[in-house]
């Protein structure tokens, strides 16, 4: 029988974690997106795979009996895909670069000039996710290389590199009351609403939700968004607040909004990250040294 080898991935993925909250977060899908998933990969067996109750997701007997639920054929099959997609993108001599938002800030186009003059003949598609895809394409090897934020979920399953660290600055709307303020403290943000990814993007979301500077008490969330213009509208509406790197302030000033340091939070960092399975592939290796020699400094 053909199955899709995302179902599949799924299924391990449920299996692993024995709950439903937990598995979508990895997944960066919607639980009941995943639910429907896990359902029709039932239906195309023909045999119930897990037994569901409140105490979470427990393989059954054919569940346990499957070839799915041995990982490692699953994981050759992922080495595999991945290789033949970054094979075909080395014949095309093409290196696709992920990112979210303003990607290295204003190195980036230092960066693929940098790239340029060490890999004469080979160009740089830069390809953007939304941020619901946090990892930028890294997971599923849509992408050879990715220039992100930390923390990304999965993270410690790649090689990063950091190469800025900036501050992280409260975004208002111009209307509210703490706008005027020159500086922030986080402590008169924390009870405010706030403009949020969607909680699949896990140690992504909470960094930006300022999770760790909150003693443990959990966040409003006004409003989620997935893209950067939908994130400032829901700010200059009136629906939430955020936290941004400073560069924000350059790349996407707007009318309405107001951004603002914050005394008390820890740094947003841009690292440079690529799979294991590339640290052989000398292309991969010179947009890294490029990445760290045009943010040296």
């Amino acid at each position: 029988m053909d199955v899709d080898t995302r179902l599949l991935r799924y299924f391990v993925t449920v299996a692993e974690e024995g709950n439903l909250t937990r598995a979508a977060e990895r997944l960066f899908v919607s639980q009941p997106a995943l639910t429907k998933q896990i359902r029709q990969l039932e239906n195309r067996l023909g045999v119930r795979l897990f037994t569901r109750s409140r105490a979470g997701m427990a393989l059954t007997e054919p569940g346990r009996a499957s070839p799915a639920a041995r990982p490692p054929l699953l994981d050759g099959w992922d080495d595999a895909w991945r290789a033949t997609r970054a094979a075909d993108r080395r014949a095309a001599r093409v290196l696709h670069v992920g990112y979210l938002a303003s990607a290295a800030n204003e190195a980036t186009p230092r960066i693929i000039a940098a790239f340029g003059r060490r890999r004469p003949g080979w160009r740089v598609e830069m390809r953007q996710t939304s941020w619901s895809v946090p990892d930028a394409g890294l997971a599923d090897g849509t992408v050879d290389v990715a220039v992100l934020r930390l923390p990304f979920p999965g993270q410690d399953g790649f090689r990063l590199r950091v190469l800025l660290t900036e501050p992280r600055h409260a975004v208002l709307p111009a209307t509210h009351p703490l706008a005027a303020r020159e500086t922030i403290v986080f402590r008169d943000l924390a009870e405010e609403p706030f403009v949020a990814a969607r909680p699949e993007t896990g140690a992504w979301r909470d960094h930006w939700l300022g999770t760790d500077e909150r003693d443990g008490r959990p966040p409003r969330v006004g409003a989620v968004a997935e893209q950067t213009d939908d994130w400032l509208s829901a700010i200059a509406n009136g629906l939430g607040v955020a936290l941004a790197p400073a560069s924000a302030a350059r790349f996407y000033a707007r009318p309405g909004i107001v951004y603002r340091p914050v005394d008390d939070v820890g740094p947003s960092r841009v690292a440079v990250a690529w799979p294991p399975a590339a640290d052989g592939n000398p292309v991969v290796r010179d947009f890294v040294e490029s990445c760290l020699e045009e943010t040296r400094g």
